[in-house]
């Protein structure tokens, strides 16, 4: 993480007694790595071995959608009905042996505590607002934001209203650019966000309850669950550089130039094989002979897949709220005709979205196959806007997107 942190009460030194009203606490060593990455110690009233019952294994099923063509997609799916909650609920559209991609919709709240014991996970908040209760303190969230939650973090879900989140789960470490950080991991000038614009858990509020407490835990490509004695989230203190943090993407500082700036410059966190990046309104190019839309590219040891978030989606046709569009790897993609001569003249975009490319093929989910709305390979036609109804001079302005 980028920078040290401490809720709580902790001993002046680590690996020494440290007790609560006459009780030894139990230390542990929340660390990555092994013992040579980014580590946090917690201090628990219970040990975090302890458990009453040992309960069922459920494994993770995905029905997989494997097209007759290789083609781009266009996936609609702000409609997607409200099932389970923020766990159950996550909906596998895509993934490869780096990442899943998901949607989730939740109709109900978390009545258990989760923890993802194989990955770490970047939760987009594209609707709602709340609290992620966690091991290390509250979190809120609102709109925009993007939770990162790293894996081995308890958790569960306190939501105020309707929520929509684009989930994101890796095996590997979900990390800041390099290029962002100096040496000793301080964000530099350059970078298009500061540690400002990171928040921590706001408040750890330690909990003596006993009963029963239901913890699900993936692990094995499965969900293991556990029941405990004691309420999870007993610790009384805890400090050091791994914990959940939102970012918002309405923080993130767009780069521009003179001339149109790589799809690079929008990078917001990096996985392994795979990046995140956001998309936000921005001043454009500013040469006077500047196209300021994308030049057509082929990304051909990749797979991008946009979520479109807010504003005017006109550069692509028949995109919407929460549209995904997918370009898979070996094909070009790039503006839709009279596009790039339409963009002639404008100075600004006014539209949020969140991408994510990947350097290994990406695999489908029969949700995906629902979803696809099977027009979009033919929307580069020179008619192609006889399929959604509309002409380029109806198309209003914002033609500016990544895409």
């Amino acid at each position: 993480m980028p920078f040290y942190q401490r809720l709580g009460q902790v001993p002046r030194k680590r690996h020494t007694q440290f007790r609560d009203d006459g009780t030894l606490l139990t230390e542990e060593v929340f660390g990555l790595e092994g013992f040579s990455g980014n580590e946090s110690i917690l201090y628990h009233h219970v040990s975090p071995c302890r458990i009453k019952e040992l309960g069922d294994f459920e494994p993770i099923e995905r029905e997989e959608w494997v097209p007759d063509a290789h083609a781009h997609r266009h996936f609609v799916t702000y409609g997607v009905e409200p099932e389970g909650d923020e766990i159950r609920g996550r909906r596998l559209l895509m993934w490869n042996q780096d990442v899943e991609i998901a949607l989730c919709r939740p109709a109900a709240t978390m009545d258990y505590f989760f923890r993802n014991g194989e990955g770490d996970e970047v939760i987009f908040v594209h609707e709602g607002t709340g609290t992620l209760e966690t091991i290390f303190g509250d979190l809120p969230y609102k709109d925009g934001d993007y939770v990162v939650v790293p894996r081995g973090t308890t958790y569960r879900f306190r939501p105020e209203g309707d929520q929509r989140y684009l989930v994101f789960e890796t095996p590997g470490l979900i990390t800041i650019p390099r290029r962002y950080r100096n040496d000793h991991g301080q964000l530099m000038e350059h970078a298009p966000y500061y540690h400002r614009d990171i928040h921590p858990p706001a408040e750890l509020r330690t909990h003596r309850e006993q009963g029963e407490f239901i913890v699900k835990v993936r692990v094995r490509d499965g969900y293991q669950t556990y029941v405990l004695d004691y309420h999870p989230f007993d610790v009384v203190g805890w400090d050091g550089y791994v914990y959940p943090w939102t970012f918002s993407i309405h923080d993130f500082e767009p780069i521009t130039g003179r001339i149109h700036m790589p799809p690079p410059s929008h990078q917001t966190f990096a996985g392994p094989n795979f990046v995140i990046c956001s998309f936000c309104p921005r001043k454009l190019d500013f040469d006077p002979e500047a196209i300021p839309i994308p030049y057509h590219h082929s990304n051909l040891q990749s797979e991008e897949m946009i979520y479109y978030v807010d504003g005017n989606f006109s550069s692509r046709k028949g995109i919407e709220l929460g549209s995904i569009t997918l370009h898979p790897s070996g094909l070009p993609h790039g503006p839709q005709p009279g596009l790039a001569e339409k963009s002639l003249g404008l100075t600004e975009t006014h539209e949020y979205a969140v991408m994510c490319d990947t350097f290994h093929p990406l695999r489908l989910t029969t949700l995906a196959a629902d979803l696809d709305d099977g027009k979009y390979m033919y929307s580069w036609a020179e008619d192609a806007a006889s399929t959604d109804g509309r002409t380029p001079d109806e198309d209003p302005a914002g033609l500016t997107s990544h895409l």
